[in-house]
């Protein structure tokens, strides 16, 4: 089986980050973001995954080649010349996603984080029949999206309607689908969207089919997401493989922390919390919900909440960094600094206090 990961573009919500790394090469539980998903089609047997991408392939090319060997799966790139949207890219990798064996392929948008329940979604496609399945996720406030009108008996979608102003349902598109090669006849090349042009088709001849996705979802393109995204990827983790969770009497619910990681005496780490590899975490610190990335300082008595800390950065002693603060590539803060909701770009030192949320050039 093959599979097409939708990268598509420059990852402006979650900048400073992604002006260091590709959006799907930030870590997201100590890990990139793609890296999740490859291991997931993995496990179930894909053995080529296509990037359809248009913005710096090369590194993203360059950085996966390692996994390439260690997992054992082919990962090629079909590159964009301009934006074409998120049906586009499926015409432009045609030749890649299609061979004789007539298999299905899956597509999935790279921002997604979930259990990825790929094995249940094989089974549901071959027993409806249809031309395409979808993965949809319940939400408490689908006026914000698009939604998704199915019979709840059988899963066949009957329409979308986006950003509903009266209740129509609570279920939303999630970004997982698995596609039967006949689709691609469906979609020409140009910029086209996928959800509002391809399903919308697919449905109205009564082909189209939606799977309920078991277990949590959410997509992590920005911050706050992101931060969100990883309390459920933890929780997930305690029901799944609580061995992966870190435990300890300076340990508070959910956290992972990275095997090369040093932490301190008197420190209070959780819950919700990833520290990655080569980290230091000096006496006396406090974290809870928030991200320490690869090789990352914080010294002595400084305390961190819902903040983002990005590779090679430092936080002072006695510093205090929260509500949703994003701290770049090697970024300094200083001894006794405090940041609230700073948006610090990389290779900066913060000498002063951030007292408003705002960005920091």
């Amino acid at each position: 089986m093959k599979a097409l990961i939708l990268v598509g573009g420059f990852g402006t919500r979650l900048r400073p980050l992604t002006l260091s790394v590709p959006k799907p090469l930030v870590d997201f539980a100590n890990k990139p973001m793609i890296l999740h998903q490859i291991e997931a089609l993995k496990a179930i047997g894909v053995n080529e995954v296509v990037l359809a991408i248009n913005y710096q392939p090369e590194v993203m090319l360059n950085f996966l080649k390692e996994f390439e060997a260690k997992l054992g799966i082919k990962i090629t790139c079909s590159q964009e010349t301009e934006p074409l949207g998120t049906a586009g890219p499926l015409a432009l990798a045609r030749d890649k996603l299609v061979d004789d064996s007539g298999e299905p392929f899956f597509v999935l948008n790279s921002d997604v984080i979930s259990e990825y329940p790929l094995k249940e979604m094989i089974a549901f496609h071959k027993t409806h029949g249809g031309e395409a399945s979808i993965m949809v996720t319940k939400v408490d406030e689908p006026s914000k999206y698009g939604v998704v009108v199915m019979d709840e008996t059988t899963g066949q979608v009957e329409k979308f309607v986006e950003k509903p102003k009266l209740f129509v349902g609570n279920k939303i598109n999630a970004g997982i689908y698995l596609l039967n090669p006949s689709v691609l006849d469906r979609i020409e090349l140009r910029p086209t969207s996928i959800e509002k042009e391809v399903f919308p088709n697919i449905a109205a001849a009564k082909k189209l089919y939606a799977m309920v996705l078991p277990g949590f979802w959410m997509d992590i393109g920005q911050p706050r997401d992101y931060i969100s995204g990883l309390t459920l990827y933890l929780d997930s983790l305690r029901k799944n493989s609580p061995s992966k969770l870190a435990s300890g009497p300076h340990i508070v619910g959910n956290v992972i922390v990275h095997e090369t990681a040093d932490i301190g005496e008197g420190c209070l780490i959780g819950p919700d919390v990833a520290i990655g590899p080569g980290c230091v975490v000096e006496s006396g610190v406090r974290l809870s919900r928030c991200t320490v990335m690869r090789g990352v300082r914080i010294k002595k008595h400084s305390c961190i909440s819902s903040s983002i800390i990005g590779w090679h950065s430092t936080v002072g002693q006695w510093a205090r960094v929260e509500n949703m603060t994003i701290l770049g590539e090697d970024v300094h803060v200083c001894d006794e600094v405090y940041s609230n909701g700073g948006v610090v770009l990389p290779h900066k030192e913060i000498k002063s206090n951030i007292v408003k949320p705002e960005i920091v050039m």
